[in-house]
């Protein structure tokens, strides 16, 4: 329940920063946020047999059907707020005033800040409808690819196409700056909020070095072979997985057991194992 709140509280958050950027940055300018409401604008535009909220909604009841059966009741419930969310913040700060700026600076930081909110979405495992379900599909088919980088794909097929019918491709080149600035931002959100260090340590003190390791800061640790190049002597590498916020507490006990100790810090993302998160194929 407490986990359950907490993504609730991520997902409305992630919504209102994604409503003031839309409303700030990218509707004063005509900026297409690209997504199912663009794609809709450009129906239309080539057949008005229906408003574009209508459109929208009509393309989003499949998506949101097949989306719930592929990735499951929770996403399928997530984004339903999401969606919900995202169109009450839209029209709830539609009363803003636009930034009057120029149109690549609001390109940019209307794709920062509605990229940052969007990011927020998708890292409870949500989403807002519409696009952001075809982008969650493709990535359990391209499991390999951020989902970043899916979203900005999609988003800028749509907004060609729409400079292509509109025959207006200055806003179109404006809109593929924010978009790419949007999904960038979405990979930095998602995956940086779940990087880990690892760490190398060079001691000859390497059994009291793990041992503090794994009473201090409850982390494991494994002993790998080592010699060295020049004295030709053998010795024990220690390698360990600690959180970010644990590497400072990490570096002040290596040093106070053997300040000559070689530590070797390095970025590790999505570590999978005890202590840290769980694989699943619906992880992003």
């Amino acid at each position: 329940m407490k986990k359950n709140l907490l993504d609730l509280f991520k997902i409305a958050i992630g919504c209102v920063f994604f409503g003031v950027g839309f409303n700030w940055f990218l509707e004063p300018c005509g900026l297409n946020a690209g997504g199912l409401s663009g794609l809709a604008m450009v129906f239309h535009h080539l057949w008005p047999i229906a408003p574009i909220g209508v459109l929208t909604a009509a393309m989003n009841l499949p998506l949101f059907a097949f989306g719930g059966i592929k990735i499951g009741k929770r996403f399928f419930f997530g984004s339903l707020v999401g969606m919900i969310l995202t169109s009450v913040s839209i029209d709830a700060f539609s009363f803003l005033p636009g930034f009057e700026t120029e149109t690549l600076l609001s390109a940019v930081y209307g794709g920062l800040i509605c990229g940052f909110g969007l990011g927020l979405v998708f890292s409870t495992g949500g989403s807002t409808g519409g696009s952001d379900i075809i982008v969650r599909l493709l990535k359990l088919r391209y499991q390999n690819v951020p989902i970043g980088i899916i979203s900005i794909c999609f988003d800028m097929c749509v907004a060609v196409l729409t400079g292509i019918v509109f025959k207006d491709f200055k806003l179109a080149l404006y809109s593929g700056i924010s978009i790419f600035v949007c999904g960038r931002v979405i990979d930095a959100v998602v995956y940086r909020f779940d990087y880990s260090k690892v760490v190398i340590i060079i001691s000859q003190h390497h059994r009291q070095i793990a041992d503090q390791i794994s009473d201090k800061l409850k982390r494991g640790a494994t002993f790998l072979d080592g010699h060295g190049s020049y004295s030709g002597a053998e010795t024990k590498v220690i390698l360990t997985v600690v959180k970010k916020q644990q590497i400072s507490d990490l570096k002040q006990l290596v040093v106070e057991i053997d300040p000559e100790a070689f530590i070797i810090v390095q970025e590790a993302h999505q570590v999978l194992g005890d202590g840290f998160s769980r694989y699943s194929k619906y992880s992003l």
